[in-house]
C-alpha cells in the first residue's frame, strides 16, 4: 500500500542490519534495496517493464546528464521524468555533483556552486544547490539528493575537510530550496574522505537538519573495501536510526552484502548494467566473462535454477557467440541476467534479516561464490570500460 507521505518503517533487525519499507505516493520501496541506474532516463539495454518484473521498486536518474540532454525544462514540459521514460514508480535522482567533478571538461568550485563546461558540447553551466534542487523538481523526482562536493580518494585531510564543510553549507541551502514537498524527500550526503572525525562531524551536522534520509557519499571511488566498510561502521551510529541510509555508487555483490550487514538500506551502481554490456555476468556461483573461448561450446545456461529467462534459457555458447559478434541481443541478455541476480541477492538479504539469520545467509552466499571458484566457474572480470553516460 502506498502512502501520501514519505515514510520509512523498519520491520525487522538482525544486529544493525534492517529490513523495512519506504512508502510514498508512487510506490513502496522494500529495503535493503538495489536501484538500477537509469542515467539518461533509461536503464541501458532493458525495457522498463523488465526492470520492474525483476523486483526493482525504484530506479535512479542523473541530474547532470538530464539537465544537459534533453534538458530539465523540456522533461517537465513533456510531463515529467516518470511519464517521459514510462516508469510510474519511485525515482531517485542524484544531485549531479559527482558527474560535474568527474566529467566536466573545466570546472570552478566556490561557495555559490560549480561552474562547468559540458562534456558533450563545451557549453558553460552553473550548478548551485538551489539549481540542483530546481532541476530535480522539474524532473519530478521522488527522492532528491543535496548538491555536494565529492573528492577522490585518497586525498589530503585538509582537502576532505574543506569539501565536507562546503557540502554541509550546501545541504542547508538545498533543504531551504526543497521546502515542504508532501510525499517526496531530500537526502543529505555524508562526506569527509577517509577521515573518521570528519565523517562523524558530517553525519552529526546533517542529522541535526532533520532530513528525511541520509546517504554516505565519496566512496566506491577506488578505495579498498576495508576502508569503505570502516567508514560505514564509523558513520552508522551517528545517523538517525529511523531514517533510511543510502550508500551511493556501491557496488559489487560482496560490497552490498557486507554493507547490509553494517546497516545500509539502499544502493545503486552501474556495475551490473555496464558489465552486461561488456560480456560479463554475475551469478550465484560467481562471475564469468562470456568473451572467453572456454564458453564457445558450452551448452549449459548461466544458471538453470534462476527464474530469469536470460539466465536459464540460453546456452553459454550462444551468449559467447553474441558477445564476440557484438550483437545487441548479447548486451540485452547479459544485462537482464545481471540485474536479475542483483534483485535476487536483495530479496535473499531481506528474507534473511526478517528470519534473523543474516550471518548464516551471507555465509551461504559466499560459499556459492567460493564453490564457483573451486569448480573453475568464476572468472576475474578485470577492468570494465567506462562511458561518460553510464
Amino acid at each position: 500500500m502506498t502512502s501520501d507521505q514519505f515514510t520509512f518503517t523498519i520491520a525487522k533487525t538482525d544486529g544493525v542490519a534492517r529490513t523495512g519499507e519506504i512508502r510514498m505516493p508512487r510506490g513502496v520501496i522494500r529495503t535493503p534495496a538495489f536501484m538500477p541506474v537509469g542515467t539518461a532516463a533509461t536503464v541501458k539495454a532493458m525495457y522498463p517493464d523488465q526492470v520492474k518484473a525483476l523486483g526493482a521498486d525504484v530506479v535512479l536518474g542523473n541530474t547532470y546528464h538530464l539537465m544537459l540532454r534533453p534538458g530539465a525544462e523540456r522533461v517537465a514540459k513533456l510531463g515529467g521524468l516518470h511519464h517521459f521514460m514510462n516508469w510510474p514508480y519511485p525515482i531517485l535522482t542524484d544531485s549531479g555533483g559527482f558527474q560535474v567533478m568527474s566529467l566536466a571538461a573545466l570546472r570552478k568550485i566556490d561557495e555559490t556552486g560549480v561552474t562547468f563546461q559540458s562534456h558533450i558540447d563545451g557549453s558553460t553551466h552553473v550548478m548551485t544547490p538551489e539549481r540542483s534542487i530546481e532541476i530535480q523538481g522539474l524532473l519530478g523526482s521522488d527522492i532528491q539528493m543535496q548538491l555536494d562536493e565529492c573528492v577522490k580518494l585518497p586525498c589530503a585531510d585538509d582537502v576532505a575537510d574543506k569539501a565536507m564543510r562546503l557540502s554541509l553549507r550546501w545541504a542547508e541551502r538545498c533543504k531551504i530550496a526543497f521546502g515542504d514537498q508532501p510525499g517526496k524527500a531530500m537526502f543529505g550526503i555524508v562526506q569527509g574522505g577517509a577521515v573518521d572525525a570528519l565523517r562523524i562531524e558530517s553525519a552529526r551536522e546533517l542529522a541535526a537538519l532533520d532530513l528525511k534520509g541520509y546517504a554516505i557519499g565519496g566512496l566506491a571511488v577506488g578505495e579498498p573495501q576495508d576502508v569503505m566498510l570502516r567508514i560505514i561502521e564509523t558513520v552508522e551510529p551517528h545517523l538517525p536510526r529511523e531514517k533510511p541510509r543510502y550508500l551511493m555508487g556501491v557496488g559489487t555483490p560482496d560490497d552490498i552484502v557486507e554493507s547490509v550487514r553494517r546497516g545500509i538500506d539502499m544502493f545503486d551502481c552501474v556495475m551490473p548494467t555496464r558489465a552486461g554490456r561488456h560480456g560479463q555476468v554475475f551469478t550465484r556461483h560467481g562471475r564469468m566473462n562470456m568473451r572467453n573461448a572456454k564458453h564457445a561450446e558450452d551448452t549449459r545456461p548461466l544458471d538453470a535454477e534462476s527464474k530469469c529467462a536470460a539466465s536459464n534459457a540460453y546456452s553459454r555458447a550462444y551468449l559467447h557467440h553474441l558477445v564476440r559478434s557484438n550483437e545487441i541481443l548479447g548486451m540485452m541478455l547479459l544485462t537482464w541476467n545481471n540485474l536479475a541476480y542483483y534483485q535476487e541477492l536483495m530479496a535473499g538479504l531481506r528474507k534473511a534479516i526478517a528470519e534473523g539469520r543474516l550471518a548464516d545467509h551471507i555465509g551461504e552466499v559466499k560459499e556459492g561464490w567460493a564453490q564457483g571458484e573451486r569448480d573453475g566457474f568464476a572468472e576475474p572480470l578485470g577492468d570494465l570500460p567506462k562511458a561518460a553516460d553510464d
